[in-house]
């Protein structure tokens, strides 16, 4: 074969790839692509690239995950703009790619000359729709498949494997998202988010949430993670430095008394410590937050004020009293919500046989701004009959009828 003839064979066989991939992709059925064995190994390039359909709002996108030695990084694509990125990549950086489609896995091979030969396996995936980015239960992270804050806090390898005394974390943190992305779309859309964590302690779930929002969907966040342990914000703060995670940011301080806001769109609150709840869903109606995420911890103060003769039989024993005083707890923090304009949900957070405090209020703006006299009178009354003064009424003393602060 004369080099002419070569380079003929070769221009075709590099036409025929790319054509087959602008199809896969104007047709909505490349399902996955894994690019691998990078080119050069100069470190600027991934040591792989994953590519994947996602659903949002404004349409099919393709959502290419690049993973580097220390860290992943995500970009959202749009549809008719990732069929050029995807060739790029294939021909500058990768010498093999698997690409799944409805029909069959295709194996993309490149010689070092730029040669390429295709082969086709056997089909594994089942079907050809992207799946909705936001879809309800989807797990934003995998085992199997590294995450870098994940790998950096001890729950994953640098390969991707949970690590089998955090399964129960990972689950948890899974379960998080999982709530988060059911609440998404009553966040305002078009602008950068402002996001509050209180007690945020190792931040976990912090961690978590920024990786969902700014690397996985690519909204345009701020988050504070506030906590009073010095050396526990040192920590997190020089991990969101290493993640290059530039619009988290750590602090320390007291959840009453921090002013450092004067608007958030979402607060999350997972085991503050007694009124310290109450603390953060008072600070978060203040700023006028759009989803609040509350996992309240030592419900104290109802347990020493509950008062009722024909509640005895549960009151005068003390496990029944404080059981009880905990569930009428957030029974008022979310009846309390619920005045103020908010759809309130109780959730089961995580399984209760690995932490009794597994109860998660969930409550978003409803775009009723008065206040409920329904819900108010129902709270009243309910407050009048177990002898109640909860912190969180008084934390809010301007939301309030005045007749209603006795």
């Amino acid at each position: 074969m004369t080099q002419e003839q070569e380079q003929r064979e070769q221009a075709e066989q590099q036409e025929e790839w790319r054509k087959d991939i602008r199809f896969w992709v104007g047709n909505g059925q490349l399902l996955h692509a894994t690019l691998s064995q990078p080119r050069r190994k100069d470190g600027h390039t991934a040591q792989r690239t994953v590519v994947r359909p996602v659903r949002m709002k404004d349409g099919l996108h393709y959502q290419f995950e690049s993973f580097h030695a220390d860290k992943a990084l995500h970009r959202n694509i749009k549809e008719h703009e990732a069929a050029d990125e995807l060739i790029g990549l294939l021909a500058g950086d990768y010498r093999q790619a698997l690409i799944k489609t409805p029909e069959a896995d295709v194996q993309l091979l490149f010689s070092k000359k730029g040669k390429a030969a295709a082969r086709k396996l056997p089909p594994t995936s089942k079907n050809a729709e992207a799946p909705e980015h936001n879809r309800r239960k989807r797990r934003v992270m995998e085992d199997g498949v590294p995450v870098p804050f994940l790998v950096e806090l001890g729950i994953m390898t640098p390969e991707g494997r949970v690590h089998a005394k955090k399964q129960d974390k990972f689950r948890q943190i899974n379960r998080f998202l999982e709530m988060v992305s059911d609440v998404l779309d009553d966040l305002p859309a078009g602008r950068e988010l402002r996001i509050v964590d209180f007690g945020c302690g190792k931040s976990y779930l912090t961690f978590a949430l920024y990786h969902l929002l700014a690397v996985e969907l690519g909204r345009s966040i701020s988050v504070v993670g506030l906590d009073l342990k010095a050396d526990v914000i040192a920590f997190c703060s020089g991990l969101a430095k290493k993640l290059q995670y530039d619009r988290l940011q750590f602090l320390v301080g007291d959840i009453a008394e921090y002013e450092g806001l004067t608007s958030a769109d979402m607060v999350v609150t997972l085991h503050a410590c007694d009124t310290a709840t109450d603390a953060a869903l008072a600070k978060a109606v203040g700023w006028g937050a759009s989803v609040i995420m509350s996992v309240p911890c030592c419900q104290h103060e109802l347990f020493r004020q509950v008062e009722n003769e024909v509640m005895a039989p549960i009151l005068s024993q003390g496990l029944l009293k404080e059981r009880f005083a905990a569930l009428a707890t957030d029974a008022v923090r979310g009846q309390l919500l619920e005045a103020l304009g908010y759809k309130v949900q109780m959730l089961e957070f995580v399984d209760p046989e690995h932490t009794p405090k597994n109860l998660l209020i969930r409550a978003v703006v409803s775009g009723r701004k008065e206040l409920s006299e329904r819900k108010w009178e129902q709270y009243l009354a309910f407050k009048s009959f177990l002898g109640l003064s909860p912190s969180l009424e008084r934390m809010l003393p301007n939301a309030w009828p005045t007749s209603g602060n006795k």
